[in-house]
């Protein structure tokens, strides 16, 4: 078993990861500097608390704890937020990979997973998406990822550092066992935003029912961030074994649309969501699906949580215990 770095360990799909890491054995060590993330999403003993931009203390860490291989979270996700402030996205995305990328050097640790975005693609030209479609931001925060995927390609060739780049879409639902679920603040993710609305009765905006979809809302592709922790579990493993560098998309190639949402979310919790309408949001193109196709062949990797109704109900759960207590 290995011992793994966990950067932004303390938020949502980083706090997952961390917990399935744990239940395969191997050994984990998280850096977060909990500006987002939450201190109870890691247990006592393994947190780190520190900005990536301390390449120092960074490199220290990696060198004291004996780290084989880093898997890299740590980012603001918030693309309205990338809009209005480029400059913190540039800042701690890119920069606080650099710090992290200078720290691997000097420790002489060569495997990293990054968690990248769909975002990377833009509006894409066609759909399911495949990875050699080409990388077209139309947000901030999609720059940087895509910045910071063009870095670790130069590493790969000069420095021998090996990276998997998993872009993934829309992340939701809950890991029932881990007590773990999203609570971003503030929230900006469609599903648990509708649940709110359940439980408090204050109605959800629903941007946009005007997109040449079939109902007129956008569509995306939720995966369930169970699944999507255990690729990158297989990602690092690949890497670990002497695997090569690639590019991966993390997705179900199943497209739900908003109102999709709504109806899953009324149906698993049996009651009906309020919700208005609102206008497009600047930069949301009408579908995000992927092919991950590519991933399932490599690394035999395969979403068991697919369902809406389950990843609905899982997230659920969560928001109930969460807002009851």
């Amino acid at each position: 078993m290995a011992k793994i770095l966990v950067t932004g360990g303390a938020g949502y799909i980083g706090s997952h990861t961390r917990y399935f890491l744990q239940q395969q054995g191997h050994s984990v060590v998280v850096v977060d500097d909990l500006s987002r993330g939450h201190q109870d999403a890691v247990p006592e003993g393994i947190l780190h608390r520190l900005d990536l931009r301390d390449t120092a203390r960074l490199t220290q860490l990696l060198t004291q704890e004996h780290v084989d291989a880093v898997i890299h979270f740590a980012a603001y996700i918030a693309v309205g937020e990338s809009t209005q402030a480029p400059e913190l996205y540039f800042s701690n995305n890119v920069s606080g990979s650099i710090s992290l990328f200078e720290a691997m050097v000097r420790a002489n640790v060569t495997r990293i997973v990054f968690s990248s975005t769909a975002a990377a693609y833009g509006t894409p030209q066609r759909v399911p998406i495949i990875e050699d479609e080409p990388s077209a931001p139309i947000n901030p925060y999609g720059e940087t990822k895509v910045m910071v995927e063009k870095i670790l390609e130069w590493l790969d060739r000069y420095r021998q550092i090996r990276s998997i780049v998993l872009r993934y879409f829309n992340a939701c639902g809950a890991e029932p066992a881990a007590a773990l679920g999203e609570r971003h603040d503030p929230e900006t993710h469609l599903i648990p935003l509708i649940l709110r609305a359940v439980l408090t009765g204050n109605p959800v905006t629903i941007f946009g029912d005007d997109y040449a979809t079939p109902d007129g809302t956008c569509i995306r592709d939720y995966i369930h961030v169970s699944d999507l922790a255990e690729a990158h579990i297989l990602a690092v493993e690949h890497l670990l074994k002497g695997g090569a560098s690639n590019v991966f998309n993390v997705g179900t190639g199943s497209g739900h649309s908003v109102k999709e949402v709504l109806a899953a979310v009324e149906r698993v919790t049996g009651k009906t969501v309020p919700y208005k309408m609102g206008p497009r949001r600047e930069g949301d193109p009408a579908s995000l699906v992927a092919d991950s196709q590519k991933l399932q062949t490599t690394l035999q990797w395969k979403p068991t949580r697919a369902s809406l109704d389950r990843i609905v109900a899982d997230a659920w759960n969560f928001a109930r215990h969460e807002y009851s207590s």
